[in-house]
């Protein structure tokens, strides 16, 4: 039976690899981007991965996996932009530690639901976690487009967590159970 705390670390481990050297490439420049401009990229890149699927190629050489990667981190970076909000150049150390502190949050949620429903992800198609991101993504920008203000909905950022584990999901189906 896998463990998917363990997978779920396996993921965390992998993008924040990438999160790291990138930080060491260009710093923190993308802290002045706004929160739209985050929700932005992140459908930039859930659109491109369901171009994919659907298409059955890619003419540029990054696949799937590498926007999931993308997809978490900037669901991060979103998280970090609403706390904090846009910004200059912010210390490597602390928005390191807000990562994963984000991310960490996201595993906890991720564990608390996944009791609940079972595992339930572990039956559905990686297809459906694009659409579901993609649906998030939506629903996103209608909140954004409403000045944040919802009536009964979770805000933007339970939506950032939910694409954060529907990117982690996607990436336990293609990476950690293909080792």
């Amino acid at each position: 039976m896998p463990n998917t705390a363990q997978e779920y670390d396996k993921v965390i481990d992998i993008c924040q690899d990438i999160f790291v050297k990138k930080m060491q490439d260009y710093g923190t420049a993308w802290r002045i981007l706004r929160p739209t401009s985050i929700t932005d990229q992140i459908y930039i890149k859930a659109n491109r991965i369901r171009s994919i699927e659907e298409k059955g190629i890619t003419k540029v050489g990054e696949g799937i996996v590498l926007e999931f990667i993308g997809i978490i981190n900037y669901s991060i970076m979103g998280l970090i932009q609403l706390q904090l909000g846009p910004g200059n150049d912010t210390p490597q150390d602390e928005v390191l530690r807000l990562y994963q502190n984000y991310f960490h949050k996201a595993k906890e949620l991720m564990l608390a639901k996944n009791h609940d429903y079972d595992e339930a992800w572990r039956e559905m198609r990686v297809s459906s976690y694009t659409d579901l991101i993609l649906m998030k993504i939506n629903r996103t920008k209608q909140i954004e487009d409403h000045q944040g203000t919802t009536i009964i909905s979770e805000g933007i950022d339970a939506n950032y967590f939910d694409m954060v584990n529907y990117a982690v999901f996607g990436l336990i189906r293609l990476v950690v159970e293909q080792e």
